[in-house]
């Protein structure tokens, strides 16, 4: 079943490094989309090569898109920024997902492991991991360390040994998974917005558009029309912003899930196999 948006999402705690970056990130990029929406809007849509008069002031040239959104009004730059953003997080994220699956298969490394671990072959399972790299190998290698590293001291009964090794993946996943998580909730915060923001342009287009008929005795069904047209455009560009958002949220919470899952598969197998070969 699809994942619906988690404005809740977990994310990094405040004053954690990742956390910080997280922040600094969308403050910055954030107004910045913003200001390049306006220029996109302004000097872009807003040409005069898309009207008539050659003047933004004019009604769109017939068939001219560009004409069109930029008469969908104000709200048209916001939903612009809200498109881009989504656009810039979800480059980001799969960038950041992809490293974290690191090199090859999730799927094959974890079977690697396991089949490490059930020969007792630690430093075999452990060269996998340097070879595999990303956020799981790293989270495994830590496992395997500890493991290892328990393994060939005497100060320590069995219950220590098998709490520590389980103490150590759960710290290593709380260093890593946060990363993996990151972002995501300005997704789903986005996902739920743009469709209000988009009906929001299209009720103040409606106002306008019956008010000039209003002025105009009710003889301007033409322009009505027109405005109509016009106002609509802020209703599918928030609908689109909004169903990719979603789209991508699901995508990447699912991906997130699937690597989790494999974390804990290989967590258990390396408790197992401490259980089994001490």
């Amino acid at each position: 079943m699809a994942n619906t948006p988690n404005p809740a999402a977990p994310k990094p705690s405040a004053g954690t490094p990742s956390s910080s970056v997280n922040v600094s990130m969308a403050i910055i990029v954030i107004p910045l989309l913003f200001v390049i929406s306006i220029l996109i809007y302004m000097y872009v849509f807003g040409n005069g090569s898309h009207f008539e008069g050659h003047t933004n002031t004019g009604k769109p040239l017939p068939g001219d898109y560009f004409g069109q959104v930029y008469k969908g009004g104000l709200i048209v730059p916001i939903l612009m920024t809200m498109f881009l953003t989504v656009i810039t997080f979800v480059i980001e994220r799969l960038l950041t997902i992809t490293k974290a699956k690191g090199k090859g298969s999730t799927v094959n490394f974890v079977r690697k492991i396991k089949l490490s671990l059930a020969a007792n072959n630690l430093d075999g399972a452990i060269r996998d991991c340097d070879a595999q790299r990303g956020s799981v190998a790293n989270i495994v290698r830590a496992g395997l360390t500890r493991y290892k590293a328990v393994s060939a001291t005497h100060d320590m009964d069995k219950d220590q040994k098998l709490e520590s090794i389980q103490k150590e993946i759960e710290e290593a996943s709380a260093l890593e998974l946060p990363m993996l998580e990151r972002n995501l909730v300005i997704l789903a915060t986005i996902a739920s917005v743009a469709t209000l923001f988009g009906l929001l342009g299209t009720v103040l287009g409606m106002i306008r558009s019956f008010a000039a008929l209003s002025e105009e005795g009710g003889n301007g069904a033409e322009a009505l029309a027109t405005g109509i047209s016009e106002a609509l455009i802020n209703t599918a560009l928030g609908i689109g912003t909004s169903a990719l958002a979603i789209v991508m949220y699901n995508v990447f919470t699912t991906q997130i899930d699937k690597l989790t899952y494999g974390i804990d598969e290989v967590g258990y197998s390396i408790v197992s196999s401490f259980k089994e070969h001490n």
